[in-house]
């Protein structure tokens, strides 16, 4: 019964600093009452789930960011709580969330088979094809607690300019893939994935995070080529 209500009340002080935070953020462009609800809701959820470790200075920081900088991440982050609660496979795993700064869900939204996506500070799919479980566990929570995890923390650092500068990447990479698969007569849809997604910044630095670069679908002679080949 303590642990519960000790969860209550830590859902309301967060969902009360996080209203705060989120109104002073939309002050300026008259989107207060925005920007509270986002900081509010995503705080009160936060603080039931117990998310951030209060002990340590990340823990700290990600709670200001979601609630402010990095807003429009967190209000990603709560339509996918909302579409996670409407997939079965949509469950909730608190022991790779409890302090650790991120919602994680073992199923739920996938972009593609066996990928995990973090939309702000939300991670679906982390069980991907091999699980979190079983014997493809390590590398599968390397990949979360690594990969998932530097973009939950690019969603907060780079805030708005995050989704901008990653669909712009997305677009040209997309337009330079084509050409580079006229030009050097490569497949196409390889050509494009590789410079539109692979090579994106962001999932480069998080690949060679988690120790997986070149990733295993990518074109190896168009890809940022690394210092070394990490270990798969």
């Amino acid at each position: 019964q303590r642990t519960a209500l000790m969860r209550w009340v830590e859902a309301v002080v967060v969902a009360a600093a996080g209203t705060a935070l989120g109104w002073l953020t939309g002050f300026p462009l008259d989107l207060e009452w925005v920007g509270g609800s986002i900081g509010g809701l995503s705080g009160f959820i936060a603080g039931r789930k117990q998310i951030y470790d209060w002990k340590a200075v990340a823990g700290w920081a990600g709670f200001l960011l979601d609630s402010t900088w990095g807003l429009v991440g967190t209000a990603g982050s709560l339509f996918f709580h909302g579409l996670q609660k409407l997939m079965p496979t949509g469950i909730y795993r608190p022991e790779l969330s409890t302090r650790k700064g991120r919602h994680v869900y073992a199923g739920g939204y996938r972009l593609k088979a066996g990928f995990a996506t973090a939309i702000g500070n939300v991670i679906t799919n982390a069980d991907g094809l091999s699980g979190l479980d079983g014997d493809g566990g390590p590398r599968r929570r390397l990949l979360i607690d690594r990969h998932e995890m530097l973009h939950v923390w690019q969603h907060r650092l780079f805030g708005p300019l995050f989704p901008a500068l990653d669909t712009l990447w997305f677009v040209l990479g997309a337009l330079a893939g084509l050409m580079v698969a006229a030009v050097a007569k490569k497949p196409v849809a390889k050509s494009v994935l590789t410079v539109a997604y692979n090579n994106n910044p962001f999932e480069y630095f998080a690949y060679r995070r988690d120790e997986y670069w070149p990733p295993a679908g990518a074109d190896k002679s168009l890809t940022w080529k690394p210092k070394r080949t990490d270990a798969v």
